[in-house]
C-alpha cells in the first residue's frame, strides 16, 4: 500500500510501502508531516516502536529541496555557516518557512546537505580530468586546472569544503565527520589515477598510491589557504608542482 502526503509546494509525496503488520497514520501539520508506524503481533508475542519514515520526493520536491540546498550553500561560501540566517537562505531560494522546514528540521540538517552538495560539486567539476589522473600530462593539466578556477575567483573563497570543515570541526561533530568523507572520496579519486599510472608500469612499484594521493590533497588545502590569504596563486602553484616534481621522481622513465 502506498500513502500519500502533501509536499508545501503543492506537489504529493510518496511514502510507505508494504502494510503488511502494519498500522500506519498520517498526521498532516503547517510545517511538516509525520508518519508513525506501530509494529503488530509477530506470533504470540507483540512488540511496539515508532518511526519517522522520510518521504521519496517527487521531481518537483526534490527540485525544491535541491534550490534550498544550492542556495544555502552559496551564502555560507559567501558568508560562512555561522553568519548565515535561515531567513537569508528562504530569500535566496525564493521559499517559505513551511517549505524550508519540511525538507530540513534545522539548520544543522540544511548544513550536512550543503556539505554534501560542495563534495559533490567538486567531484562532479573535476571528474573529467580526475578520470583520466593516469599520466604526469594529466596530472599537470589537473594542477593547471586548480589553479585557473582560483584566478577566476580572484583567489577568494578557498576551498568550499575546506572552508566548511575548518569551521565546524571544532564544534559540529556530524559535520566533521561529513567534510572527513568528503576528503575521503576525493582523495580516493587521486588514489585511483595513480593507481593507473602504476599498473601500466610508469609509477614504481614501491610507490603507494594512497599516501601519494593524502598528501597531494594535503598539499593542495594548504596552497589553497595561502592563496586566499594572500590572495595570490603562487603558493597554491608552488606546491602543487613540488609534489609533481616528486610524483615525476617516482615514475619509470624508460616505459
Amino acid at each position: 500500500m502506498v500513502l500519500l502526503g502533501v509536499e508545501p509546494d503543492g506537489d504529493t509525496a510518496l511514502v510507505g510501502g508494504p502494510t503488511s503488520g502494519l498500522d500506519c497514520t498520517i498526521h498532516i501539520h503547517s510545517t511538516e508531516w509525520i508518519e508513525e508506524s506501530r509494529i503488530a503481533r509477530i506470533g504470540s508475542m507483540s512488540t511496539v516502536s515508532e518511526q519517522r519514515q522520510e518521504p521519496r520526493l517527487t521531481r518537483k520536491g526534490q527540485a525544491t529541496r535541491e534550490r534550498i540546498v544550492a542556495a544555502a550553500a552559496g551564502e555560507m561560501f559567501e558568508r560562512g555557516v555561522a553568519r548565515t540566517s535561515l531567513d537569508e537562505v528562504k530569500a535566496a531560494a525564493g521559499v517559505s518557512s513551511s517549505q524550508l522546514y519540511h525538507y530540513f528540521k534545522d539548520k544543522q540538517e540544511l548544513v550536512l546537505a550543503v556539505i554534501e552538495h560542495q563534495t559533490q560539486a567538486i567531484l562532479d567539476g573535476q571528474r573529467p580530468l580526475l578520470a583520466g589522473l593516469d599520466s604526469m600530462q594529466a596530472l599537470r593539466a589537473w594542477r593547471d586546472a586548480l589553479v585557473g578556477v582560483q584566478r577566476s575567483l580572484h583567489c577568494e573563497g578557498g576551498c568550499p569544503i575546506g572552508t566548511l570543515g575548518a569551521e565546524l570541526s571544532e564544534t559540529d561533530p556530524q559535520a566533521r565527520a561529513k567534510v572527513a568523507e568528503g576528503f575521503a572520496a576525493w582523495r580516493e579519486s587521486i588514489a585511483d589515477g595513480l593507481r593507473a599510472l602504476q599498473a601500466r608500469g610508469e609509477l614504481a612499484a614501491d610507490a603507494e598510491p594512497d599516501k601519494l594521493a593524502l598528501a597531494l590533497l594535503a598539499a593542495l588545502q594548504g596552497g589553497l589557504v595561502l592563496t586566499q590569504i594572500r590572495r595570490d596563486t603562487e603558493p597554491l602553484e608552488v606546491v602543487m608542482d613540488t609534489m609533481l616534481d616528486h610524483v615525476a621522481s617516482l615514475t619509470n622513465p624508460a616505459v
